[in-house]
């Protein structure tokens, strides 16, 4: 999600380090299974909330080659939460993948992450009830037949955003709820776009999908470049102007979190728009034969 070309040394450091932390806690938390589902969003979740709540300031990086051997290095309980809140948005996922389009693999990924996830939502029952509701919303919108992008992400992301505010604490604020409910929107609409051509043929549900007269991707953002162009600059839009208004209460990462919301993000619209993006797996998705959905942005 960051802009790579932009970012200084320090800042690409630092991104990394984060990275591998979300990794080392989920190991810790919930063993070396739990750690395949480390992945980028969650990575930007996390420096933000640190950011706005300071809960560590700073920390080791990774000194070990094989760096998911490495304990924790940063004793955070923000981190933890973090982790598994992870942990539960996969199950989350799991289960939507499960519904859209059940299939062997998905099943195996649900039964090998099972007492991760099992130990995660005994840890947070109120986050997985959150996510789950937000899940049921969206669920709903779709056998709606809606077809605005915007909204379905809105909704997706009011449903995620609870859990965030509550690892946020007392730091939580109107403006920082609308950033994470935005960026779970932009994320929303850009997988949408690009998952137009393999939904046409999994006969999925994609809000973009006209009823009829279906050719491929890339023709039909060349039809709808305008409307797809204006849900994401208007996404993003409200989700610079709430980030700049916690900025100035920000404790650290600041420069990596402007990299991230001022040139990544519209970098990475820009590439889905034009068939650029790139797409990094991680182990969960590489064992299931998909791209990562979430983290191609990136």
């Amino acid at each position: 999600m960051p802009a790579y070309g932009r970012l200084s040394p320090a800042d690409m450091r630092l991104y990394r380090k984060y990275y591998c932390e979300g990794c080392h806690q989920l190991r810790d938390g919930f063993g070396l299974r739990g750690a395949t589902t480390v992945n980028y969003d969650m990575t930007f979740n996390t420096i933000l909330l640190n950011a706005i709540a300071g809960d560590v300031l700073d920390f080791e990086g990774t000194t070990k080659k094989i760096c998911v051997l490495q304990r924790s290095q940063a004793d955070s309980e923000l981190m933890r939460a973090m982790a598994a809140y992870t942990l539960i948005l996969t199950k989350w996922e799991l289960f939507d993948d499960k519904t859209d389009k059940p299939s062997v693999k998905t099943n195996i990924i649900s039964s090998v992450l099972k007492n991760a996830i099992d130990k995660a939502v005994d840890m947070y029952p109120d986050y997985d009830t959150m996510v789950g509701e937000g899940f049921a919303a969206l669920r709903d919108l779709e056998l709606a037949g809606c077809k605005d992008a915007r909204m379905m992400g809105n909704t997706f992301g009011r449903g995620l955003v609870g859990a965030l505010a509550d690892i946020a604490g007392d730091r939580n604020s109107p403006e920082l709820e609308n950033v994470f409910v935005e960026l779970s929107t932009i994320v929303y609409i850009m997988d949408a776009v690009d998952d137009l051509d393999d939904d046409f043929m999994d006969g999925t549900y994609n809000p973009f999908l006209p009823d009829k007269g279906f050719k491929n991707g890339k023709d039909l953002i060349s039809k709808e470049l305008y409307s797809i162009s204006d849900s994401m600059n208007t996404t993003i839009g409200s989700l610079q102007g709430s980030y700049s208004m916690i900025r100035d209460s920000m404790r650290t990462n600041v420069s990596l979190c402007d990299n991230i919301v001022y040139y990544g993000i519209p970098e990475s619209a820009r590439n889905v728009l034009t068939g650029t993006a790139k797409a990094k797996a991680s182990i969960k998705n590489v064992l299931s034969n998909r791209k990562e959905r979430r983290s191609d942005r990136a």
